[in-house]
């Protein structure tokens, strides 16, 4: 007991530090939550039925998923592809490699949507070749896709390289030597060892692909009802001072940050429970089992 009270501490310390992380996620995060959707409902639920259902709100939303859709599978494909690359091979520019999945973390969204600009614009570098065969880029969807790619493709990756590092490569290994062909290995494999983490960066990925505004407001053009998304919609709406269309368009953000955060809540149980079960099967007592058992047999 006194060995436990040396290197804990004092109970008012522990009450003092929770309460302080309480107040901070009260003030930040709690009381501006409840606030957004206070004035959204503070017409009464039928306008804030009605600001959701104008045909602009209807477009920002379904471009908001439409844009999620595009940018969640290639970021599975990308990370999956760039963690399983980094964690079984040596090759050279490998560090460098490692650092370009790092760069969105980086550079600014609104650089980054800059340097889309620059590339795709009407006086980009691809420009008139993309003029000269009717190809619309920026300020269309494949612009916002691309602004939105860039900003979430680090997310899965860096997920699964330190998990499938952790692994390592004997499983696979003992699949392929047992006559497994390339796919049977990954499916039966590989991916129901990463199936949690993979799921948590997609999770992530999706809801920095819903949420971001910066990459996105700069190639989008702000076209009403064609390349607004969710949080750009909302902006418009509070520059016009209408306030209750802009805080319903931002519940429906908030929203979906809540099921996010749930979401992301029951897959880290999930991951922390799998690695407990594993844990308690490679511990010493159960290790030593089966050898206790078989010398008894001898």
């Amino acid at each position: 007991m006194s060995t436990r009270r040396a290197i804990t501490e004092p109970r008012w310390v522990r009450l003092l530090l929770t309460t302080v992380a309480l107040l901070f996620l009260g003030c930040f995060l709690a009381l501006p939550l409840a606030a957004v959707f206070v004035e959204a409902f503070a017409a009464g639920v039928p306008a804030y039925l009605k600001a959701l259902s104008e045909p602009e709100a209807m477009s920002a939303i379904w471009l908001t998923l439409l844009v999620a859709a595009i940018a969640l599978p290639c970021n599975v494909l990308f990370g999956v592809a760039a963690a399983w690359s980094i964690a079984r091979f040596e090759f050279r520019g490998k560090a460098a490699l490692i650092t370009l999945i790092d760069l969105p973390f980086a550079v600014s969204p609104v650089v980054a949507g800059l340097v889309f600009v620059l590339l795709f614009g009407s006086q980009g570098l691809f420009g008139q070749w993309l003029s000269a065969h009717d190809v619309k880029i920026i300020f269309a969807v494949p612009g916002i896709a691309l602004a939105t790619l860039f900003v979430t493709f680090p997310f899965v990756a860096r997920e699964l390289i330190p998990l499938m590092q952790a692994q390592g490569r004997d499983e696979e290994e003992a699949a392929v030597s047992l006559g497994a062909s390339g796919w049977q290995m990954f499916w039966r494999v590989t991916l129901p060892n990463i199936k949690w983490g993979l799921l948590y960066g997609v999770i992530l990925a999706n809801a920095r692909a819903m949420g971001e505004f910066g990459a996105v407001s700069v190639v989008s053009g702000h076209i009403r009802g064609e390349t607004n998304t969710l949080p750009l919609h909302v902006e418009i709406l509070y520059n016009e001072y209408n306030q209750v269309g802009a805080f319903a368009a931002a519940s429906v953000l908030a929203l979906l940050a809540l099921v996010t955060l749930i979401a992301k809540t029951v897959v880290e149980w999930r991951m922390r429970h799998e690695t407990e079960m594993l844990s308690a099967s490679l511990s010493p007592e159960a290790a030593g089992a089966p050898p206790a058992a078989a010398s008894a047999a001898r």
